[in-house]
């Protein structure tokens, strides 16, 4: 995986349920401020409804600035930041209508569908570490040690731990 792509994919957080980025990430990556950004989406409120973005509460952005993986958020903010899923992403290059929106928004969608394959492919080897774990006998102590340890690995952490509203809904 290229190394732009994954930087994309860091970029996408839980929220909501919601697999999002932030209008800030988004207004870096299609080379626009962040503030032409929201006034291109307050000049098309009908292009972006909620299942296409939606502003975090004071409490999820807090949430979200105390995980090391957040990116820089700069001075303080006067409102709440926007959240695009994959679809809002898309529409935003749509309206921005600049040759680099459109590019980006390509990568984008790959990050988004790259994650959305990977959370896939964690469900499927779960299901096998079960399997797996069914057929061991329980004579076999280490290799069930073992089995413990990686499903510990790949269990989804604790929604208190991660303090995000809806992330395990």
């Amino acid at each position: 995986m290229s190394q732009e792509l994954e930087l994309l994919q860091s970029r996408i957080h839980f929220i909501r349920g919601e697999k999002v980025m932030l209008a800030s990430d988004l207004a870096e990556i299609y080379g626009v401020e962040t503030r032409a950004l929201n006034q291109a989406v307050k000049r098309n409120p009908g292009r972006f409804p909620s299942r296409f973005m939606f502003q975090l509460t004071a409490e999820e952005v807090s949430n979200l600035k105390s995980q090391p993986v957040t990116s820089s958020w700069g001075g303080a903010r006067r409102a709440l930041p926007y959240a695009f899923t994959e679809h809002g992403a898309v529409m935003l290059a749509a309206v921005l209508n600049s040759e680099r929106a459109v590019q980006m928004s390509l990568h984008v969608v790959q990050a988004f569908v790259n994650l959305g394959h990977l959370m896939l492919e964690h469900k499927e080897l779960s299901k096998k570490i079960e399997a797996l774990q069914g057929k061991v006998g329980k004579h076999d102590k280490q290799l069930q040690e073992v089995i413990g340890a990686i499903r510990m690995m790949f269990a989804p952490p604790n929604p208190e731990d991660r303090k995000i509203k809806g992330f395990g809904k």
